[in-house]
């Protein structure tokens, strides 16, 4: 068995996973404080991935990322790099897709924040950088692991996009998920339930730890109340 397709699926998510961890976490702390409406615009532009089909997220890559469009042509003279069919192509996609969850999820952790933990160290003379790192992520912390473990989760799983705009070859871009569809269209159903059956592993072992995540949140909630 060719244990490429989950090599490559761990790198692709674990690269995707800290860049929408930082973005995520920067992007929700500064939208979080802007006007309603603005923070309802950019909600809307944001979150759009998410529910939008893969196989359109793709496609705007493509027209995005292409070597006949503008920003890959402009790439691909310039540094000889093409940013399409290759594997770390797929991590545009991934980034693109992960990052709602990872933005939702941490824009909820800092509007749930209490501000007066915030407005008292400012009182005591700290800086906000010291103020965010040292008291709203630790007190955050529970759901912006959440939401990163749902970022990676997604990103390990995601088809569509990465289909698109990565392609599917063996030992270059294959992933599980096109390796799935690939070993089912060559009726390869005994292939094609392996990498499924290693998949949903993985995925359960993700979500359990979501699940442990949110049971320690709610738990230190209420010790917190009393």
């Amino acid at each position: 068995m060719d244990w490429y397709p989950l090599y490559n699926s761990l790198r692709i998510a674990a690269i995707s996973t800290v860049a929408v961890f930082f973005l995520g976490i920067f992007t929700a702390y500064y939208i979080a404080k802007l006007p309603r409406l603005v923070k309802g615009v950019l909600d809307v532009v944001l979150t759009l991935p998410l529910v939008l089909p893969p196989t359109v997220v793709g496609w705007l890559l493509l027209i995005l990322l292409g070597p006949k469009r503008p920003l890959g042509a402009w790439v691909l003279e310039t540094f000889d790099v093409k940013l399409v069919m290759t594997w770390w192509s797929a991590i545009f996609a991934t980034v693109v897709v992960a990052f709602p969850l990872m933005y939702r999820t941490a824009r909820g952790a800092f509007e749930s924040f209490d501000h007066t933990l915030a407005e008292a160290g400012q009182t005591l003379g700290l800086s906000n950088t010291y103020i965010f790192w040292r008291i709203r992520m630790p007190v955050c912390r529970q759901g912006i692991l959440a939401g990163t473990v749902l970022a990676f989760a997604r990103a390990l799983g995601e088809y569509g996009a990465t289909s698109m705009i990565a392609g599917y070859t063996p030992g270059r871009t294959a992933t599980i998920s096109t390796t799935v569809y690939q070993l089912w269209r060559t009726n390869d159903d005994a292939g094609a339930l392996r990498w499924v059956l290693v998949n949903i592993a993985i995925s359960a072992v993700f979500l359990l730890t979501v699940n442990l995540l949110e049971s320690r949140q709610k738990r230190n909630g209420k010790e917190v109340r009393a």
